[in-house]
């Protein structure tokens, strides 16, 4: 039986491999994700690199100006809660572009998974892969984030609503109690929902709106599972980016802090927790990446019988790779 270049000549490398020709368990997926860096370091690594480094020189930037102002030369309780909005304003906005450049970043590494489940890698193809489809791949990782953000907002418009009118506190209360977790749920759903629209929009050559349709198909059926692993990321995420590799520079950081904040102490304190940010983000991002589309090459096999469907077709040349992506 006819199957992908590659895998000829040992039918036991359709049942292993980083990315293998079946559908895959969460550790699989997980594995996986962490293969891909080995696989592509420049790609992922150096993308990773540069996205990290420019949002989190932004929010140290934005910090050190906007709030330093008020508590550099005051270390109050009051001052530093009053900073506590700002800070957590900037924190949310550095994680919403960290975010969209793992979106980017799944769309940059799908083929380069594609072609390894193949036993076809390439990575030194993969800008030319992404390179038609560039636009394609902005606009759906885009159109994403604002989806999944819109399901935050819109439910906690009248929290934000009470706290700029200054309404009275059992007000504000109330609206955050129904409206907070309900955005949470929305956000969740909605991004779920919609994360496998980024590969398919490399993968399968498509438009923005017609990725976005696709990702709901694949994920009909499949959310809770593919819900779970993203959770599971999440919480791998978290050791690894805020606690793991974070670590000796928080400790540097606190150390530095301690000193006289008039001298060059509390800027070398807030520079060494800047690199903590750049070197953990680096590493997590493309991991994060990596699972979206493992998870979206698993969907497509569990849902589609992919790997199935691949190995009753007859070879096609390297030059028509995307051709076996293309849905019936």
């Amino acid at each position: 039986m006819p199957r992908p270049a590659g895998r000829d000549d040992d039918p036991a490398a359709l049942l292993g491999g980083d990315v293998p020709l079946r559908p895959m368990s969460v550790a699989e997926i997980l594995d996986g994700a962490v293969a891909a860096i080995r696989r592509v370091p420049r790609l992922t690594l150096g993308f990773a690199l540069a996205v990290s480094t420019f949002v989190q020189i932004l929010v140290t930037v934005a910090a050190y100006f906007f709030i330093g102002d008020s508590a550099r030369d005051e270390r109050t309780p009051a001052v530093l809660l009053r900073s506590l909005g700002a800070q957590a304003t900037l924190s949310t906005a550095g994680m919403v572009l960290s975010a969209f450049g793992i979106l980017v970043l799944a769309g940059f590494l799908a083929p380069a998974l594609g072609r390894e489940m193949f036993g076809r890698p390439a990575p030194g193809r993969a800008l030319r892969d992404v390179r038609p489809r560039l636009f394609s791949l902005l606009g759906t990782a885009l159109l994403v984030m604002a989806a999944a953000l819109a399901g935050l907002l819109v439910p906690t418009l009248p929290m934000i609503a009470a706290l700029a009118a200054e309404a009275d506190p059992p007000v504000i209360v109330a609206t955050a109690i129904f409206g907070v977790p309900v955005g949470l749920v929305l956000m969740i759903w909605i991004y779920v929902l919609l994360v496998q629209a980024v590969p398919a929009a490399v993968l399968e050559r498509r438009g923005v709106a017609a990725a976005l349709a696709r990702g709901r198909a694949l994920a009909r059926g499949g959310w809770w599972r593919t819900c779970a692993t993203l959770v599971v990321t999440l919480l791998l995420t978290i050791f690894m980016g805020f606690l793991a590799l974070r670590l000796p520079f928080i400790i540097v950081s606190i150390v530095l802090s301690a000193g006289d904040p008039s001298g060059g102490q509390a800027f070398a304190a807030l520079v060494v927790d800047t690199v903590g940010r750049i070197v953990s983000w680096s590493v997590v991002l493309p991991f994060d990446a990596g699972v979206i589309v493992l998870l979206y090459l698993d969907r497509r096999m569990r849902r589609e019988g992919f790997d199935l469907d691949l190995r009753t077709r007859p070879d096609a040349p390297d030059a028509d790779f995307f051709d076996h992506w293309q849905t019936a």
